[in-house]
């Protein structure tokens, strides 16, 4: 970063125009913004890590009413991130901290009041690790497992988007609480590290199936005493095949719909919902700041386990500023693999 006639200047990626269906690298632009120096109350911070997220599509659609306000096409992009704090006139926070903010993503430099701002430890965990297993996907998976899956043990759990940053958290936790994990992605890749590294029992391919019906098959051999529980982060044919072979007193947690969010037109629902009446399935949909007060004892459960070795994570890592389109269109073509992450800066200056 320079300074320039007592400006700062960061670059950052804005959004050039909102996506109509599929998001294109055209949609985006890289340019340079002033970034003013930090006031009473407030702290300069550098970004080292950031993070892509799918829920980040519904802030593309201004013309939709959302759970978190549109972004703006004359202001940077915002999303998680790993900061270094450079400078500070907050109490707590001291140049040297490294930190976990909501609004530090898609630029290389801003400046924060603190809110929503957590310090974190370098020596525990990969910074990137906080923004993925320890950071709001692991409290996402984390948070729809215990707080409303509850699943027993020797019950099934299925899994769509398993091999996500959300769903292979989803997938170690259910095995941790001595479920039969039944999980589904879209390679080969993906199926093979599911099974011999984060150890559910069955990884379906799902690109190996044309339809519903052929996935609720497989499914159905996988899981012969029916799910018990689903976590749902796909929709489309999973959420189709999840109905067909629910058990009684079934539940589902509604994570997300990614096969649905860069559709023109609003898709028909399931024609199997009749199945939630006669096998008395639960169904909750969440968004994970509904549990932002479980976050100490989220921590308290999946750290120890991830320093145990009992909770394993994969990351797509893109290198520079610049690949962050890249790296969040690759959510919805499947590219990535496990937590997708952009490295912004070197972890010390």
């Amino acid at each position: 970063m320079e300074k320039m006639m007592g400006e700062r200047r960061s670059k950052a990626v804005f959004l050039k125009a909102y996506p109509a269906g599929m998001p294109a690298e055209s949609d985006f632009v890289e340019s340079d913004f002033e970034v003013s120096a930090p006031g009473p109350g407030e702290m300069l911070c550098r970004t080292v890590w950031m993070s892509v997220d799918p829920y980040m599509r519904g802030r593309m659609r201004p013309d939709v009413k959302s759970y978190i306000p549109p972004f703006s096409l004359d202001r940077p992009l915002e999303g998680g991130a790993v900061s270094e704090v450079v400078e500070s006139n907050i109490d707590g926070f001291a140049p040297g901290d490294y930190v976990v903010d909501f609004l530090g993503g898609w630029k290389e430099y801003y400046v924060s009041k603190g809110e929503r701002t957590q310090k974190v430890d370098p020596g525990m965990a990969p910074l990137s690790a906080y923004l993925g297993v320890l950071g709001m996907p692991g409290l996402t998976a984390w948070s729809g497992v215990t707080q409303i899956l509850k699943p027993k043990e020797g019950e099934t759990m299925f899994v769509s988007g398993a091999a996500g940053a959300v769903g292979s958290v989803v997938c170690q936790l259910g095995k941790a609480k001595g479920c039969r994990v039944i999980a589904s992605a879209g390679s080969k890749e993906k199926c093979d590290w599911l099974e011999k590294v984060a150890g559910v029992d069955v990884a379906l391919n799902y690109k190996d199936y044309k339809n519903a019906a052929e996935l609720t098959k497989a499914l159905a051999e996988a899981a012969p005493k029916g799910v018990d529980c689903y976590f749902e982060n796909v929709g489309g044919m999973h959420l189709e095949a999840a109905l067909n072979c629910i058990a009684l007193g079934g539940r589902m947690a509604w994570c997300g719909m990614i096969a649905q969010y860069n559709n023109k037109e609003a898709e028909p629902g399931p024609p199997n919902l009749i199945n939630v009446v006669g096998r008395g399935v639960m169904i909750r949909g969440f968004i994970v700041s509904e549990y932002m007060d479980k976050v100490m004892e989220f921590a308290m459960e999946v750290a120890p386990l991830l320093a145990q070795g009992k909770i394993k994570f994969q990351e797509s890592v893109y290198e520079g500023l610049g690949k962050a389109p890249e790296a969040f269109i690759g959510l919805f073509k499947g590219e990535n693999f496990g937590k997708a992450v952009v490295r912004v800066g070197p972890d010390r200056i």
